[in-house]
């Protein structure tokens, strides 16, 4: 495993820590090639939004982060740690990746609660049977992060009694659970209504102001706009454009991103 500190140029010494760097990131489904060599940096705090066009490969980026896509080929560094790799892109080690996990909160698209479980139940699991953490701590976390996104008195319930904004909140609350370092959102409003997606974005604005890490994959330009710090477009498997949101959005050079700009209006 190589030296990450060689990743840092010195013009960067100073700043926040790196909780994310991705490095020439190639990932293919047969003959398909999705991701074509992509790199992604995120520091500690940082908000980074990652949008582009259905098939551009942001949720297979997200995905391959944590390993629930298996890369291809490139550099994986997690909190300074490189994840160890085989040359086909394989995880080297399981526990690492095991590891690795526990630091990324993941937020999915279609919840991916477990539907015979209470909303407490979900938020203790893995807390408590995979972390270790005691059942009457882990409940009083849960409780806690329940509060905090409105559903203190849905604790009781079973997923298929709640909505699908009530189910995104229980999941983003699942996520937090596990106390990670970064928190990892593929498009969390994609499911929902359109009436409830303002209550989980509410949720994701409170984490950002927090000084949250999070890299978010969403197609709600706005909300990206108003919330990251960082902005990065994909484009058939590569990063056409990045950069600060009030540059992609205000100014943007790329005339592919324009072209997506407008096409979203």
């Amino acid at each position: 495993m190589r030296d990450t500190s060689v990743l840092i140029p010195p013009e960067t010494q100073g700043r926040s820590p790196e909780a994310i760097r991705v490095e020439a990131l190639h990932k293919s489904f047969g003959s398909l090639e999705v991701l074509k060599g992509v790199d992604l940096l995120a520091r500690e705090g940082d908000v980074v939004a990652i949008i582009g066009g259905s098939g551009s490969g942001k949720s297979t980026l997200l995905r391959c982060i944590n390993f629930l896509e298996t890369p291809s080929s490139g550099r994986i560094v997690i909190g300074g740690e490189e994840v160890a790799m085989r040359t086909d892109g394989a995880p080297a080690s399981r526990r690492q990746i095991e590891g690795i996990r526990r630091r990324l909160g993941m937020v999915f698209q279609q919840f991916n609660l477990w539907t015979h479980k209470t909303v407490l139940e979900n938020l203790i699991e893995v807390p408590v049977h995979v972390l270790g953490t005691p059942r009457d701590q882990a409940i009083d976390r849960a409780r806690r992060l329940l509060a905090r996104v409105g559903l203190a008195d849905k604790e009781s319930q079973y997923p298929a009694f709640l909505s699908g904004g009530q189910q995104q909140r229980a999941a983003i609350a699942r996520a937090l659970a596990i106390e990670p370092r970064a928190m990892l959102f593929d498009e969390p409003t994609s499911a929902l209504d359109p009436e409830l997606v303002g209550e989980v974005l509410a949720v994701i604005r409170d984490l950002a102001a927090e000084g949250r890490t999070m890299i978010l994959v969403t197609h709600e330009m706005k909300f990206a706009r108003e919330v990251a710090n960082h902005v990065v477009f994909l484009h058939n498997g590569r990063i056409e454009e990045e950069g600060p949101p009030e540059i992609l959005f205000g100014a943007p050079r790329s005339d592919r991103l324009k072209q997506f700009l407008k096409s979203v209006d």
